[in-house]
Parts: structure tokens; C-alpha cells; sequence
């Protein structure tokens, strides 16, 4: 999705109005003013829709106020190109939500990473973009976070393992994630446990990695690192991870893998063996991504806040842009925002008797 500034002239012939939000959101006018004041009276779903619906209309509640304040319109650039789907929609419904309230125009722009991504930054800093957002993989790209430092254009990064610390920065602390999450499948009663690593140009991965040894070794078990497999953050690199995984000699009772779309994939293999999720074998995915409700079994994950996480990037950003135009030095932040574990039936203690052995189908 790329959203161009039209001219002011373009603006003022066709005013959005309550009554074109509603009708694009499917909700009643009344429904639209709750959601524009911030009443909490409003379900999840039906926010998002109308907040997308204002972002895509441009809508301002106050005409009088939107005029006046169209010199100070803000232009905030996005790269993206996440792998996985589920997280990129969580993602863009978060910068919709916070941008259609701040009278902030998103510049949504697709690259491929270690391709385009400095040709496609510098044609959006070129073009007077305000700022820039930067999600997995670009929030871990040396190059490019030189680029926007060498430009002095204000930037955030989002969700890297360790992010930059010359730059503002929304993430969590992916190491204690991980952490707790293997804790958790050690507490069920699993010890031979495979864990499937994230792209390695992210640094998010490394840190997932680094939790889950180190809770293995708090435990006092050793690592068999032949189930300790590369993933790439797609379903595709999760299905080939765990073939390997569940074709090991001795395969493991328990997977974490790195990403929900991951572990969608590993929970697709196992049946495809013959293998019953949790009773053959526990999985566990990172992120909470609505994927993770649309399978069979529903995963238990790590819920990492990606729509919060988004917004959060857009206020940090919003302040640190308008701090530069009253001519203040826009000061970096760094949240470290909370994760949860959240358990549902793809896990379970390890069977007491043999397992079923694999068949392939």
C-alpha cells in the first residue's frame, strides 16, 4: 500500500464526513464518534474497522481544526517486508489506529531487505518524508540505519533483539521471552525439547536462541544440537525445519519455534506423520499473530504486542518530529514493552507410554 499527500486544493473539494466513515466501516455514525473519542464502550474488531476507515478517508472530527492544522500535516514512511502475513496485518492495523487520531499521512512502502532498502529510504527522505518507521528485518539493517542517521531524519525501529541506540526503539525483551517459554515447556516434564531459529539477519532471533539455551542449562540439561534447526520466519523454512526435527533419530517431545508461522508449520508436519499435537508432541510458537487462533490445535505462544508496539512507534516518532519543528532537539526513547505467555492446546506433559511412531502419509 503506498498513500501519496494529494494537493490542498484536492482535499477541500471532497471533505470526508462521519457519514462516509460509517458507511466504509459498516457501523453507525454514532459508533464512528465513539471511536474518535476514545470512549472504551467500542469491541476490539469494530475499532480497527473504523480506524482504518478514518486513516483511508483522511477524516479530521474538527473541519475547523483540520484546516488549520494542514501545514503541520506529518509524513511518516514505512518499509516493510515481513514474512510472515499475520504479523504485517497486526503491524499495519497498529500504525493505522494511532496515525488516523494524529494527522499523520502513512507512506507504506515494499522492498525486498538487503535489495532496495537504501534506494527506497533515500527516494522517501528525498521526497520530505518526516520520518521513518522501521519493522523486521530493516529495524537490524546496518546500512539503512546509517543512511537515515548520515540524513538526520528522525526514525524508529521496532521489535530488534537490540536495537540501535542512536535511534528511538519499541521492543521486548526477546531473551526473557524465550526464556520463560522453555521454562514453561521444562515444567510440563519435556527435556528433549528442538527449538527452530528465526532469520539470522535478525537480531531478535539471536536473542530467542540465547533464552532458550539458557533456560536449558539452568535446568541442568545438555543441548543435542542436532534439534536445534535454522528457520527463516516463514511457514515454508518451518515446514522444512521440521521434517528434520520430527526425522531425528530420537525426535524431540517438544518444539518452540521462533514464530507462530513456524510452529503453524511444525503442527502441520507432526499430523501429516501421524502425530497427535499435544499428545505426541508439544508445540510452541513467538508472537501470538492471529495465525495462532486459526489452527488446529490453537498455539501456545509468546504474545509479543505488535499492534501496541506499532502505535507506540507512531507516538514515539509523532513527538520526536514535533519537538524538531518548535526547533527542540527531538530526544531518542527506548520502550522495552511487556510480553505474555499464553498457553492453550498445543501443549501438554509428554506421554508416560511410547509415543506413536511416525508415518508418513
Amino acid at each position: 500500500m503506498n498513500t501519496r499527500s494529494s494537493s490542498p486544493a484536492a482535499r477541500e473539494r471532497k471533505v470526508a464526513t462521519i457519514a462516509d466513515v460509517a458507511k466504509m466501516a459498516g457501523v453507525s455514525p454514532m459508533t464512528v464518534s465513539r471511536v474518535v473519542n476514545g470512549e472504551a464502550n467500542v469491541r476490539p474488531a469494530t475499532r480497527d474497522r473504523v480506524n482504518v476507515a478514518v486513516a483511508a478517508l483522511h477524516y479530521t472530527p474538527n473541519q475547523a481544526a483540520r484546516r488549520l492544522a494542514g501545514a503541520q500535516l506529518i509524513r511518516i514512511g514505512v518499509l516493510y517486508s515481513n514474512p510472515s502475513a499475520s504479523y504485517l496485518n497486526e503491524f499495519l492495523v497498529g500504525l493505522l489506529n494511532k496515525a488516523s487520531l494524529a494527522h499523520v499521512q502513512l507512506v507504506v512502502q515494499k522492498c525486498e531487505a538487503d535489495e532496495h532498502e537504501q534506494e527506497v529510504a533515500d527516494e522517501l527522505i528525498a521526497n520530505g518524508i518526516d520520518g521513518l518507521i522501521l519493522p523486521p528485518p530493516f529495524c537490524d539493517s546496518r546500512s539503512l540505519i546509517e543512511l537515515i542517521l548520515a540524513s538526520e531524519v528522525p526514525a524508529v525501529v521496532v521489535a530488534s533483539g537490540q536495537p540501535d541506540t542512536r535511534l528511538s526503539a519499541v521492543s521486548i525483551d526477546d531473551r526473557q521471552a524465550a526464556y520463560e517459554m522453555t521454562r514453561h515447556l521444562l515444567s510440563l516434564g519435556h527435556q528433549r525439547l528442538g527449538f527452530i531459529i528465526g532469520h539470522p539477519n535478525q537480531t531478535a532471533s539471536a536473542r530467542r536462541l540465547d533464552g532458550f539455551r539458557a533456560a536449558m542449562a539452568d535446568a541442568g540439561l545438555s543441548m543435542d544440537e542436532g534439534l536445534i534447526v535454522q528457520g527463516m520466519f516463514n511457514y515454508r523454512s518451518g515446514l522444512d525445519a521440521a521434517e528434520i526435527l520430527l526425522s531425528h533419530e530420537s525426535r524431540p517431545t517438544a518444539v518452540f519455534a521462533s514464530n507462530d508461522d513456524m510452529a503453524a508449520a511444525t503442527v502441520a508436519i507432526a499430523h501429516r506423520m501421524g502425530l497427535d499435537v499435544p499428545s505426541d508432541l508439544t508445540v510452541a510458537g513467538f508472537d501470538d499473530a492471529p495465525l495462532a487462533t486459526t489452527i488446529w490445535p490453537e498455539l501456545t505462544t509468546v504474545r509479543q504486542p505488535i499492534k501496541d508496539m506499532a502505535e507506540s512507534a507512531v507516538d514515539l516518532l509523532v513527538r520526536q518530529i514535533r519537538a524538531l519543528r518548535d526547533g527542540a532537539l527531538g530526544s531518542t526513547e527506548q520502550q522495552v514493552m511487556d510480553f505474555a505467555l499464553i498457553r492453550r492446546q498445543s501443549d501438554a506433559a509428554p506421554r508416560l507410554r511410547p509415543p506413536a511412531l511416525p508415518r508418513v502419509r
